[in-house]
């Protein structure tokens, strides 16, 4: 889940959830309270509307106890002056924050509190038959008294006026409703406590299970280790930054086995330069040698061995060039001059100058053309002349037969010029062929120079012809011969709209 989904998921837990749960715990507290307030007060009936108001619910308390009265009044007045039987009536009020009062005439005769307490309230009792009161009413004192009076008018047998009042003390809620308040705000807390913590634990393992992992990532980063995986649990932003880690370790990895790689080739770069150039100083010093301590005694002598000093030269100073040149090809440092060329002008130039100097050689040359008239490529005309010397020179050194043939054809094959130089000389063996491009290869693992080369002309053509967007590969066959196969791109003018014109 995505880390924005994530906090609005939060928000939403975070303020429906409880509301939902806090709903639920309220019905369920108000259903359990209603019961035990029903149960202890010996009350049926009892809604939240009558909860919430205080004085109906204490008016209810008492409805029991003053009917009861009120037909025992009705029945035997006389009881109203059975100390035993008041005392008795009083006990049931007084779990109900309930007393009674009793007057005759203008005396109280029974008093069923503590006479502080009951003093307010005896100083505001209403006169006989002073209120018109049922089982569900009565009449409230204010002030320091709050309470709830409930007035039973009656005449004792020898005709006095009698009045008994139930009284309830109204100044404190009842216990149930207090206690249901407190639970109600502690289940409040509660939920809210539950719901945070749970988002805190989701949130958490959502994000430091992704954290921990860079985290290792980073330290094995930091310690050059690279060879391990970071595979993203989800598919949210953090996961997105392990991909993006992982990325980085692979870059890494590979930056890290490029250098390790391009340290091997330069330790086998100075290695084959040196071996290379051993041979013809080695050659160069031994006949100069030979000349000052006078071996070359006759004028032919001397003759071959200045010719044998230079054309050793000769091979250090290609050496060197083509070594130098190829620096420069690996370093992107030959400018090339991309040019439109015409692909039958071009090759047929080039055929010719190749014909010319292969007749001096005795190779027999052939050139096969087979592409249209008016098909062009985009090419550095010198770079790829550069190309068929360096495949040809390769086939000449590498010539075998008493009669040498190469054949040159150019082909149209759709989008592209395909070149194709084929030689009959002694070939490739199988092993050997996916690598005659790479710099320095050679299949004679001695690296017998007699041959002349420095080993990286096909890995130059390689890179000349990657470089124009192209393509080189080769076929061959031992003792038959190699046929060496580079693609150049056609170039294709792009038709403008004759609105593009008139713009």
């Amino acid at each position: 889940m995505k880390f924005k989904n994530r906090l609005v998921v939060a928000f939403l837990t975070i303020t429906v959830m409880p509301v939902i749960l806090s709903v639920t715990m309220v019905c369920v507290f108000i259903k359990l309270q209603l019961g035990a307030i029903d149960k202890t007060y010996g009350i049926s009936g009892t809604t939240v509307e009558s909860l919430s108001n205080s004085m109906e619910v204490f008016a209810r308390l008492t409805e029991g106890p003053f009917r009861e009265l009120k037909q025992m009044v009705k029945e035997n007045p006389r009881q109203m002056e059975d100390a035993t039987y008041l005392k008795e009536f009083n006990k049931t009020l007084n779990h109900k924050k309930t007393y009674l009062l009793v007057r005759k005439n203008d005396t109280i005769i029974f008093i069923g509190a503590d006479s502080d307490e009951a003093e307010h309230v005896i100083g505001q009792l209403p006169p006989y038959e002073g209120a018109e009161q049922t089982s569900e009413n009565g009449v409230y004192f204010g002030g320091e008294v709050q309470a709830l009076v409930k007035q039973i008018d009656f005449r004792y047998p020898e005709g006095a006026e009698g009045s008994a009042f139930i009284v309830t003390d109204v100044s404190n809620v009842i216990p149930e409703v207090e206690e249901f308040f407190v639970d109600m705000l502690v289940g409040i807390i509660i939920v809210l406590t539950l719901s945070a913590c749970l988002l805190v634990v989701w949130i958490y393992r959502g994000v430091m299970g992704p954290l921990k992992k860079m985290r290792a990532a980073a330290e094995n980063i930091k310690e050059g280790n690279l060879d391990f995986e970071m595979s993203p649990e989800c598919d949210d932003e953090l996961g997105q930054l392990c991909r993006d880690l992982e990325d980085m370790r692979k870059r890494l990895k590979d930056s890290a086995e490029e250098k390790v790689e391009f340290d091997r080739e330069n330790k086998e770069l100075i290695s084959n330069i040196s071996h290379d150039l051993k041979t013809p100083v080695t050659a160069i010093k031994g006949y100069a040698e030979g000349i000052m301590d006078g071996v070359a005694d006759t004028p032919e002598k001397m003759e071959r061995y200045i010719r044998t000093i230079y054309s050793k030269a000769n091979e250090m100073d290609t050496l060197i060039n083509e070594l130098t040149f190829y620096s420069k090809i690996d370093t992107n440092r030959i400018p090339y001059n991309f040019n439109i060329v015409s692909v039958n002008e071009y090759f047929s130039d080039c055929a010719e100058d190749l014909s010319l100097e292969l007749e001096s050689k005795n190779v027999e040359f052939g050139f096969f053309n087979y592409a249209d008239e008016g098909v062009r490529i985009i090419a550095d005309a010198e770079q790829i002349k550069r190309v068929v010397h360096n495949i040809v020179n390769n086939s000449l050194k590498y010539m075998d037969k008493p009669k040498a043939k190469i054949n040159l054809r150019v082909k149209d094959v759709g989008d592209f010029i395909q070149v194709e130089l084929e030689d009959n000389g002694k070939g490739i063996a199988a092993k050997d062929l996916p690598n005659i491009f790479d710099r320095f290869y050679r299949s004679d693992a001695s690296r017998n120079s007699s041959k002349g080369g420095s080993g990286i002309g096909l890995s130059i053509v390689k890179k000349i012809i990657e470089e124009h967007g192209g393509k080189i590969w080769a076929t061959s066959r031992e003792d038959t011969g190699t046929t060496m196969y580079f693609v150049l791109r056609k170039y294709q003018e792009v038709p403008m709209n004759e609105q593009d014109i008139d713009c």
